[in-house]
């Protein structure tokens, strides 16, 4: 099958979280015979930072973590019919221009033969619904949404069946153990700052409980202003700014545990949906202790594959028996490696994407999208 993902950055993971899953299945698909093509606008926002922040060397940890992999950079003018020349699957993802989204919708609409896919990976449908109403959809197959509390946004939208549950996942091939263990030490968080979607939660579930447990923390992540920085500084954090995300599993080794501290909208507003941190992070066998969120889903098992803190007195006593508790960090490592290799590599997401493509295949031909309406 020939296959065109229309992604922001495929090269940059810079406040870019869903390149680190489209390498994964990007990569999975190359492995299983299949032509793939990525395509990212010339002068993408994030590659653009990354540059700035760390130089061309700041590609390398990507170019050779992910050497099957490239991109195609396309100008605002670009031909697309030249661009999907040959393609079965076309996937457009949430973070593109509207133009790009609205010209493809409409190609597919003129008779194009492949089957046209929407992945929406982040909170704008309920944080900011104008944003992706703004998107027409006319002419698309189906949706692709990473959790089912946005799956059920679409659904309200009018999709029906067209829209499928596509949680993000982690890439084995990269994140994984180490080959040999190490010395290790301290707590690791790489997240960023996240416009302040949840500075008050970082504070309580992070920086507060490792100081006041004494294990020393390290913090990799972009786009923390002045006042967050002053943050980092009162509570002794160690900052790190940007490290590509291909460089994280070295960085997992090295640190004793690590913390999940979900962004406000996906606690009150689209419960169930992890970031893919947390996949990435039990791949590499590091304990993880986090803050409150609901699986909704059944994504892992309760209090097996992670530890869950309700709060911050609970987070510190957690923290406390990671670090003391030598046989709850192996249990941890063991029983979160199981749940993502049975579960959640991109290889299972994969399976799932051709289960989609075959159920598209059985279900009524329709002409167009149907209409969103605004959520309240």
């Amino acid at each position: 099958m020939r296959v065109v993902y229309f992604t922001h950055s495929l090269a940059s993971c810079w406040n870019h979280g869903n390149a680190h899953f489209l390498r994964g299945v990007l990569r999975e698909l190359v492995a299983r015979g299949h032509a793939v093509r990525a395509c990212e606008p010339r002068g993408a926002w994030s590659l653009a930072n990354l540059l700035a922040d760390a130089g061309e060397e700041g590609l390398d940890a990507y170019r050779t973590g992910y050497p099957e992999l490239s991109s195609t950079e396309f100008a605002p003018d670009a031909d697309l019919s030249e661009l999907t020349d040959g393609a079965e699957l076309v996937i457009v993802h949430e973070w593109n221009d509207p133009a790009l989204v609205s010209a493809l919708g409409r190609q597919r609409a003129r008779g194009a033969r492949f089957t046209l896919l929407f992945h929406d990976t982040h909170h704008r449908a309920v944080s900011d619904p104008q944003a992706i109403t703004a998107f027409d959809l006319d002419g698309y197959d189906g949706v692709l949404a990473f959790g089912e509390t946005l799956s059920q946004v679409y659904r309200r939208w009018g999709w029906g069946r067209r829209v499928f549950t596509w949680h993000e996942a982690a890439d084995v091939r990269l994140f994984h153990p180490p080959a040999q263990e190490a010395r290790r030490e301290g707590l690791i968080w790489v997240g960023n700052w996240g416009d302040d979607e949840r500075s008050a939660e970082l504070e309580r579930y992070l920086f507060r409980p490792a100081r006041d447990v004494g294990l020393p923390l390290d913090i990799h992540g972009v786009r923390y202003p002045e006042i967050a920085l002053r943050t980092l500084e009162r509570y002794g954090v160690r900052y790190h700014g940007w490290t590509p995300n291909a460089a994280a599993p070295a960085l997992f080794a090295r640190h004793l545990a690590t913390v999940h501290v979900p962004r406000r909208f996906y606690v009150d507003f689209l419960p169930g949906i992890p970031t893919i941190r947390v996949f990435e992070a039990l791949a590499c066998g590091i304990p993880l202790v986090s803050a409150p969120w609901r699986d909704s889903e059944q994504l892992f098992r309760h209090g097996q594959d992670f530890l869950f803190a309700e709060d911050e007195a609970e987070m510190r006593r957690a923290l406390t028996a990671v670090r003391e508790d030598a046989d709850l960090r192996a249990s941890l490592v063991a029983r979160g490696l199981e749940t993502i290799r049975a579960r959640h590599t991109c290889a299972h997401r994969v399976d799932e994407l051709m289960a989609v493509l075959a159920t598209l295949d059985a279900l009524p031909a329709r002409s167009r999208a149907p209409e969103p309406e605004t959520v309240a």
